[in-house]
């Protein structure tokens, strides 16, 4: 009788730990993949370094992506190395897309495979977001069209001209489509896109 209580509590205690096991590798398997598009030359740092830090205190695993994989500047001098290019993005392998501001986000407002990627991530459900200047080229994509946003001031009408409902709001969540207006934001963009993860 003693012999067969221990086989039991032995038994109950293996199968205990496999589910301890099984719910940790579930979390793990689950944990949520952001990636960062930057301009090689002109993104906006701490839209990058900002957002990239929150979304990282919160779990979320980010690659940053660009034109090229050498040194990448930042408009105030930060230096990143990117993780993949640009056009090696697998939407399907990320569970959101964030453009990032600064003068040299105008390089992807009319590149068709940024389009192409922000199509692609609406359709599958993705988190979607843009900040500053970088909003330009979601709307120029036609995913903003009857969405509320908010982009950068000054280029505001660029998202009136491509059908969004314009805001003027620090950030703006419309369904999975999340976008900020600049550098200030930057927390609270991230903030965003990690509860919209979460979801």
């Amino acid at each position: 009788m003693v012999k067969a209580l221990k086989r039991y509590g032995i038994v109950l205690f293996i199968l205990s730990l496999g589910c301890v096991i099984s719910g940790y590798a579930k979390e793990v398997g689950h944990m949520k993949k952001a990636v960062m598009i930057i301009a090689h030359d002109g993104f906006r740092d701490e839209e990058l370094l900002d957002t990239k830090a929150v979304l990282e205190k919160n779990g979320v695993e980010v690659q940053v992506a660009s034109t090229a994989l050498g040194l990448a500047r930042g408009k105030l001098g930060a230096q990143v190395s990117p993780d993949m290019l640009f056009n090696a993005i697998k939407v399907k392998d990320f569970d959101a897309i964030i453009f990032v501001g600064g003068p040299g986000a105008l390089d992807y407002w009319n590149n068709a495979l940024a389009h192409k990627l922000l199509k692609e991530s609406v359709s599958l459900g993705k988190v979607t977001a843009g900040i500053c200047s970088a909003v330009v080229t979601l709307a120029k994509s036609g995913i903003l069209k009857e969405k509320r946003a908010t982009v950068f001031p000054g280029d505001f009408q660029e998202l009136i001209d491509n059908g969004a409902k314009y805001t003027a709001s620090h950030v703006e969540i419309d369904g999975d489509i999340i976008t900020a207006d600049g550098p200030y934001a930057a927390k609270d963009f991230g903030e965003a896109i990690v509860k919209a993860l979460k979801k």
